[in-house]
């Protein structure tokens, strides 16, 4: 593959992935206290962060579409909300309603993964089977409790069970990362490739719901989330799967890939820079 031709036929991409890349950057600086300076209240790092991020937004967005704010809001034009908001205050009325009701939504999608991880070790060669099946033993157990309080949650939306949510929600998404760096040592390419295929669909899943939930949790709460997450998104970048991200992100909420692909780009840029 030419790399020249390939931006010029594809800018877009290309820019977007380096925009990617100047958040990821960004994210990994402040986390290891790198600061370049300050910036008004704020320092040099989380300025080049969050225009890398805001950039990527404004190539999201679909000047057809509604405002997102609206409780009417369709397809990715919620997953905009999510990317816009993670940094927001404690969502009220509709908003909170539908992304409470976007969480369950996202339900089946987890549930539909994590089956797929329990029938893995058919088709995974005999000296990678166990090594999978001791990375994600726990899925089952922590998929049960996520979906759980995400159901609690949409019935009875309170700060104790967004609480719970949010423990749940974690405890999952670590356990997806801590996997996909273990399943990355599979020496056997197929085996490997099946694996990590098969924990990025749940990965998938997660972070969407995860970026759900913050978009309906105080910046405090979301502090305390970031602080109980010790493996960073920034840690798989490597063994993650943005193609099939976006492709699973764009048939739930109905739209074409390539626009989902700059959204889940979008909303994982503003993770990492909250601490994710």
């Amino acid at each position: 593959m030419n790399p020249t031709a390939n931006i010029w036929n594809h800018p877009k991409t290309s820019i977007a992935g380096l925009l990617i890349a100047i958040a990821t950057i960004a994210g990994i600086l402040s986390q290891h206290g790198i600061t370049l300076g300050t910036a008004g209240s704020g320092t040099v790092v989380s300025l080049i962060g969050a225009l890398a991020t805001g950039v990527l937004g404004l190539m999201a967005r679909d000047p057809e579409s509604q405002s997102p704010t609206s409780c009417s809001t369709a397809k990715l034009g919620a997953w905009m909300l999510i990317a816009l908001l993670l940094h927001a205050p404690l969502l009220t009325g509709c908003s909170e309603a539908k992304v409470a009701q976007d969480i369950v939504n996202w339900t089946p999608a987890l549930q539909s993964a994590v089956a797929t991880v329990d029938s893995m070790g058919a088709i995974l060669d005999p000296s990678a089977a166990p090594v999978f099946a001791a990375a994600t033993a726990g899925f089952d157990a922590a998929s049960n409790v996520l979906v759980a309080q995400a159901r609690a949650y949409l019935s009875n939306p309170s700060a104790s069970v967004l609480t719970q949510l949010q423990t749940a929600v974690v405890t999952l998404q670590q356990q997806v990362n801590a996997s996909l760096l273990v399943a990355a040592k599979i020496t056997n390419p197929g085996s490997q490739q099946h694996s990590l295929d098969a924990i990025n669909a749940v990965g998938t899943v997660v972070n969407a719901m995860l970026a759900l939930v913050q978009s309906v949790s105080t910046k405090s709460a979301v502090a305390q989330m970031a602080a109980q997450s010790p493996i960073k998104l920034a840690a798989v970048r490597a063994q993650m799967n943005p193609v099939l991200a976006a492709a699973m992100v764009g048939a739930h909420y109905g739209e074409q890939p390539r626009k989902a692909f700059l959204l889940v780009a979008q909303t994982e840029a503003a993770e990492i820079q909250t601490g994710f």
